[in-house]
């Protein structure tokens, strides 16, 4: 791969859930075409339009993020929790009965699947309010919620919300603009 690639939001193809539910637009996976039964990571968005329980991911482990709306989450052998866009991303095994709940209307999340003892992952919210630089060491994927720019090799590149950067490698990446 190379050390850095945009994934565009407009080249996402939304595919429907089984149950009619919802959709999930792919974001990234890893190996490269990967299915849901042999990633070793997936990165996706999903347009959650009823509540209900999650699929199953045998030896898979999961993080969400609430990007719009809010829900609650039933995990087996936990008490429930509620995510929104306020809310820190939540870890939780995709192989225990997941059910949710929706509070408000349709909800939007982020989601990070990786297999167990192969791969870990780790998500985080951040506001850019000035310049930060990033040096990262491991496969990063950044999703801008909003419009910003980056450089990267004294070459300077626009995001649109929704569009993503995944780097791999050691790039040097630095935020100009203020946004999420």
């Amino acid at each position: 791969m190379k050390q850095m690639r945009i994934l565009r939001a407009q080249d996402r193809k939304a595919m429907p859930w089984k149950n009619g539910g919802g959709t999930t637009s792919e974001i990234a996976v890893h190996p490269p075409g990967a299915g849901l039964d042999d990633f070793g990571w997936r990165v996706s968005i999903a347009e959650v339009r009823s509540g209900g329980p999650f699929s199953l991911f045998p030896q898979i482990d999961r993080r969400i993020a609430i990007l719009k709306g809010s829900m609650t989450l039933a995990i087996d052998g936990k008490a429930p929790v509620t995510l929104s866009p306020e809310t820190q991303p939540l870890t939780f095994p995709g192989d225990v009965a997941t059910d949710a709940k929706l509070i408000e209307g349709a909800v939007t999340d982020l989601n990070v699947m990786t297999r167990r003892g192969a791969y870990v992952s780790r998500m985080a919210r951040r506001e850019v309010a000035r310049e930060v630089s990033l040096h990262p060491r491991a496969t990063t994927l950044i999703l801008a919620r909003t419009a910003a720019s980056f450089t990267e090799g004294g070459n300077t590149f626009a995001l649109s919300p929704g569009d993503a950067l995944i780097t791999e490698g050691n790039p040097r990446i630095s935020f100009a603009a203020a946004g999420e």
